[in-house]
């Protein structure tokens, strides 16, 4: 596929393109290094919802990947932004780490298990029966259902784990409410993130690793889309759905040069 306009700002995913089970993956730091040079806006996101800005920014910079607090955007704060969007001053039940509650204090929601507006499932290695039965009354009760990334599972170096998808489709199963996910591949987060750096779509691109989720949500707002191979779509997967990414690269070393 042909270019459109030069890329003036860049997305990219993190787990995959930039890391794999926590080690840098070769040429992540020299397209970081060359991003901050060249002065573009850029965002590192990631659809975990776990960490803060902040503590993500320290675990990149251990691994040596300096990559700053606000270049770093995350499906609980663009699940922060939406609900500061459609409700401004609400009040939500979380099911969440730091990550997710650290987003919403921020945008001055109020954490309760009172008649909240919204229920909001997140990431966490410690999901209860005890809060997800909570969860399933107060959207029965009314609560509006709210999620932060459908991904079904994550990565760790055991092997998959249980991730906000799955656990969502219990809700949904013992609710009959579908929830409203936030993260990709819901373009909307991409949207958010190009707000939030003063992006525009028709001059941005989006680099990652999955099809039905980077390049998905990517395509659908409106940028060029860069497939790697370092994460979990294989040159095979890709014929299997029906979009193509803009350009399909072994690894983000082979992007350095269009920075």
């Amino acid at each position: 596929m042909a270019d459109r306009r030069p890329i003036d700002s860049w997305l990219t995913d993190m787990d995959g393109v930039l890391i794999h089970e926590g080690v840098p993956i070769p040429g992540a730091d020299a397209f970081i290094k060359k991003l901050r040079e060249s002065g573009k806006p850029f965002l590192v996101l990631t659809n975990n919802s776990i960490y803060t800005p902040r503590d993500l920014h320290a675990r990149l910079r251990r691994m040596g990947l300096d990559v700053p607090i606000d270049n770093i955007w995350t499906s609980a704060l663009a699940t922060a932004k939406f609900l500061d969007d459609q409700r401004p001053g609400g009040s939500a039940y979380v099911i969440g780490e730091a990550g997710l509650t650290t987003a919403l204090h921020d945008i001055g929601y109020i954490l309760t298990d009172h008649e909240p507006d919204y229920v909001v499932l997140g990431e966490t290695r410690t999901y209860s029966f005890e809060a997800m039965t909570k969860a399933v009354r107060l959207i029965l009760g009314g609560a509006r259902f709210i999620c932060t990334n459908p991904d079904e599972t994550g990565p760790s170096t055991e092997g998959p784990l249980p991730a906000t998808g799955a656990v969502a489709a219990l809700i949904t199963q013992a609710t009959g409410r579908k929830p409203y996910f936030a993260g990709k591949p819901n373009p909307l987060m991409m949207r958010t993130g190009l707000n939030a750096i003063g992006a525009h779509s028709e001059t941005s691109a989006m680099i990652g690793d999955r099809m039905d989720t980077d390049v998905l949500a990517g395509m659908e707002a409106g940028m060029q889309t860069f497939l790697v191979l370092t994460g979990l779509t294989r040159p095979e997967q890709v014929e299997d759905f029906p979009y193509r990414p803009s350009k399909i690269v072994d690894s983000i070393a082979d992007l350095v040069d269009r920075v």
